[in-house]
């Protein structure tokens, strides 16, 4: 099988499509909405942690615009620390089986880097895992081999409690793409196939300000081997730092702006709180460019 180091001229796919028959296009960009069901993460943690108030959010998200939900446990903001796997499975589990109880048709995306909980979600339903640690934990890439899941890989540098600390990179878009390169290799070799993965460069995943900004300068370069990428910017604190200010205005104009740049050079996903303003974006990019 080839690899994806010699197959980064291939373009980006433009759908993908999951075991159980859930078809995700991504012409235009698609925008995926974001469920926290943790009491600390940085937007939205403590809201959405019944699993009514995540049924319903769900639905008002993709009434929004958003083509699949993300669902996380755990909190992965810069200073966080790690949860059990009870807690994880604790707090994801009823609100994922809720919500394909009340919504069987939302393609649902599990934000976790747990291979219990991978497989607890998957076994409940859940379309895609996306792991901010690029499937290293032990056993992560056995689960989604086994069962055709679709998974995106994100770079991260460091773990979340120390991971702004002092992040350090000689050339951070040749380094993100040679670990997103390897990452995917490695999934392939593992049994995951290459149209189900999708690469994530990791905004603000141990890097600084300049670093976020030089990755989204060139975030069109980094799909490899056909894999389209997400993006997640939403409402970091990267805007705040740019413009000197920490307003929620700041950060969703900032998120608005990355979200208009990424839908015009061919980003697949989107990652946001702000599902209808980031759809809108999406739309005029494409108007635009298409």
């Amino acid at each position: 099988m080839p690899s994806a180091t010699n197959a980064t001229s291939i373009p980006p796919r433009r759908a993908l499509q999951a075991p159980g028959g859930q078809m995700l296009s991504l012409t235009p960009t698609a925008v995926m909405g974001i469920i926290n069901v943790t009491p600390d993460s940085f937007s939205d943690g403590g809201r959405y942690t019944m699993p009514e108030q995540a049924s319903a959010r769900a639905a008002a998200l993709a009434a929004a615009g958003a083509s699949i939900i993300d669902i996380g446990g755990e909190s992965t903001r810069p200073g966080a620390t790690p949860v059990t796997t009870e807690q994880e499975l604790a707090r994801v589990m009823p609100v994922i089986k809720r919500i394909r109880a009340d919504h069987p048709d939302l393609m649902l995306s599990l934000d976790t880097s747990n291979p219990a909980v991978m497989q607890a979600g998957l076994d409940a339903g859940v379309a895609m895992i996306n792991d901010v640690r690029g499937l290293e934990a032990p056993g992560a890439l056995d689960v989604v081999a086994a069962t055709g899941a679709l998974v995106c890989v994100m770079h991260h540098q460091g773990e979340p409690a120390v991971m702004q600390a002092a992040p350090s990179y000689v050339d951070i878009v040749a380094e993100i793409r040679e670990y997103l390169t390897q990452r995917v290799d490695t999934s392939i070799a593992a049994g995951v196939p290459a149209q189900q993965i999708v690469v994530d460069p990791g905004f603000g995943f141990g890097k600084s300000l300049s670093h976020n900004l030089s990755l989204l300068g060139a975030v069109d370069t980094m799909s490899v081997a056909g894999c389209p990428v997400l993006m997640g910017v939403s409402r970091k604190s990267m805007f705040a730092k740019l413009y000197a200010r920490d307003t929620p205005e700041a950060r969703l104009n900032g998120s608005l702006g990355a979200a208009f740049w990424a839908a015009s050079r061919g980003v697949g996903i989107i990652r946001a709180h702000d599902v209808q303003q980031t759809a809108d974006m999406v739309t005029l990019a494409h108007a635009l460019t298409d």
